[in-house]
């Protein structure tokens, strides 16, 4: 519930509820739809719903409380998981992901998470640049296990990638 001011202007972070899910669906599978590998739409209602029953959404906001991006955050013991990581697309290129994550980090570190861990889906070669700016690293790959198929003749992984919270900003 915080607010921060940068170059997209005045921000409002809050944690989603059950009456954000409608627009949060549309706004993250409107940020998700370049990923055209994909037979199906990112999220839905009942995903998003086990989704924040798990963890947390983190939102972004503007004065007029327009969401601009969200974020799933989880505690996982000492480590937090941060996770599907959405920005509107016509607020995409202005650093909102990197105040996402940044405001996603500093909330798990609060709960006394140690590091942080994201996966990266290897069809997104893009990604791991990205997150290597925001100060994570490589650390592992996993098993990709789509709810739905992938389209015919494509192969996926996930890159695990982390941060370090403990002195990071």
């Amino acid at each position: 519930m915080g607010t921060t001011s940068g170059e997209a202007g005045d921000l409002w972070f809050r944690i989603a509820e059950e009456s954000d899910r409608p627009r949060l669906i549309a706004m993250i599978n409107a940020a998700f739809a370049i990923e055209t590998f994909l037979e199906y739409e990112r999220t839905d209602d009942a995903r998003l719903a086990a989704m924040m029953q798990k963890g947390a959404i983190l939102l972004a906001e503007d004065a007029s409380g327009t969401m601009l991006g969200s974020v799933y955050m989880e505690e996982r013991g000492t480590r937090g998981y941060l996770g599907m990581l959405a920005v509107d697309p016509a607020h995409q290129q202005f650093g909102l992901g990197r105040r996402l994550t940044k405001a996603a980090e500093d909330r798990l570190r609060a709960l006394g998470c140690e590091g942080v861990d994201i996966t990266v889906l290897s069809l997104r070669p893009e990604l791991p640049p990205i997150y290597r700016r925001f100060g994570y690293v490589e650390t592992g790959t996993e098993a990709f296990v789509p709810a739905h198929p992938l389209k015919e003749g494509l192969a996926c992984h996930c890159i695990v990638m982390s941060k370090d919270l403990r002195g990071a900003d």
